[in-house]
């Protein structure tokens, strides 16, 4: 083992289980950062990737968190997806539902497009982005949205507002996952931070920046069947994104991926990455399900001792015999999400101006926020959907 994987194995042995791959991914793209923006990274290195599992701890403590983690892009069709928005306002507003509550009856003014006809439905979108950009500007999943009556009148001019009428809004798409928007809005984000000089901004957007990426690299996370369960295979999710690489990554990855990129349409490229990750979806599961059914049963979980306590979990050549027969796959998409991490952090640096870091401050790993995160993690009560069980 070189120094530096050694030096990176010391930090990341004490991860909790499911943790590893988030914290060696930003540790690895620090060093794809070029040489005049190092001073941003390089000397927080341990705290981009201590942070890089806020998101996944966030899931615990509120229920908005979970859809920035992925797409069920297989809920709105097939490949390629063409008649998906890439705009996230766009999508909303072919999503958006519209309805108004009197006593008990519930009438809905304006419902959700069928996917089948959002090609079709563009053409006639004008007046459903007027009510997204002006009262539903959200950037993830939150609640409903209450709007004027009468705010409503270009686009339902019959409508009558009778005194205390209640118009509300809900949105149709996110519950099926919103990764590719939020990675666009998570570019602008860091991209502010550096505009302002505000290193705490900028690392901790950087780290959390770095999970979302690492997820849209996964291809379970671009499935409804993201944990097998619709197909008897429970558990592969942790088996591909957590057991392989915690076995194999230290040794065996070659996450040397060169020198990051600035990326001239950030829309593309991040979609470029969820897709990607999907046209594996099948391969994924396909090769564990034939490996499960001709692989000796008793030699596929064994049981390892993990942060003192003892797991069931895959058995280290039944994982071996998984990563060959799906050629390294998961090598492949940690190259790419290590690459992709580096690449936008270059960017947001770039379109900032190239900011000049400011002197080495000490910056601590833990802070309140951080107390209450672990407090929700220790609870276990999630509060979104899981992702990496």
């Amino acid at each position: 083992m070189t120094t530096t994987w050694l030096y990176m194995f010391l930090f990341l042995t004490s991860a909790d289980w499911g943790f590893f791959g988030h914290r060696l991914i930003n540790r690895v793209a620090v060093y794809t950062v070029p040489t005049e923006m190092l001073g941003w990274y390089k000397p927080y290195i341990d705290y981009l990737a201590e942070h890089a599992v806020d998101p996944d701890k966030r899931r615990y403590a509120t229920r908005h968190e979970a859809v920035r983690h992925y797409i069920d892009l297989d809920h709105w069709g097939e490949l390629p997806f063409d008649h998906v928005p890439r705009q996230w306002d766009k999508a909303l507003a072919l999503n958006l539902e519209m309805f108004t509550v009197q006593g008990s009856d519930t009438s809905y003014l304006l419902s959700a497009y069928p996917h089948e006809q959002w090609l079709d439905s563009l053409q006639d979108l004008e007046e459903r982005l007027y009510i997204v950009r002006q009262f539903y500007r959200k950037q993830y999943y939150d609640e409903e949205a209450t709007i004027p009556c009468d705010s409503v009148h270009r686009i339902l001019p019959e409508l009558s507002c009778t005194e205390g009428r209640k118009i509300y809004l809900s949105d149709a798409f996110s519950e099926y996952g919103i990764v590719p928007y939020h990675l666009q809005h998570m570019l602008y984000q860091l991209t502010k931070a550096f505009e302002d000089n505000n290193l705490n901004k900028v690392l901790r957007t950087s780290a959390e920046f770095g999970h979302y990426i690492a997820d849209a690299s996964v291809p379970l996370h671009t499935t409804s069947n993201y944990n097998g369960q619709l197909t008897n295979q429970l558990g592969i999710h942790a088996f591909w994104e957590s057991r392989i690489p915690e076995l194999f990554a230290l040794e065996e990855f070659d996450l040397v991926v060169g020198t990051a990129s600035y990326i001239h349409d950030p829309e593309k490229y991040f979609w470029d990455i969820v897709l990607s990750s999907h046209r594996e979806v099948e391969k994924v599961l396909g090769l564990e399900k034939e490996l499960s059914q001709t692989y000796p049963s008793d030699q596929q979980f064994c049981f390892d001792n993990r942060l003192n306590r003892i797991t069931r979990t895959q058995c280290e050549e039944y994982a071996r015999a998984y990563d060959v027969s799906m050629n390294h796959m998961v090598e492949d998409r940690f190259r790419v999400a290590v690459k992709a991490v580096g690449d936008v952090w270059y960017t947001a640096w770039v379109d900032a101006g190239q900011p000049v870091a400011p002197g080495q401050k000490t910056i601590s790993l833990t802070s309140s926020e951080d107390e209450q995160l672990n407090e929700a993690v220790q609870k276990g009560k999630t509060l979104g959907r899981e992702h990496d069980n």
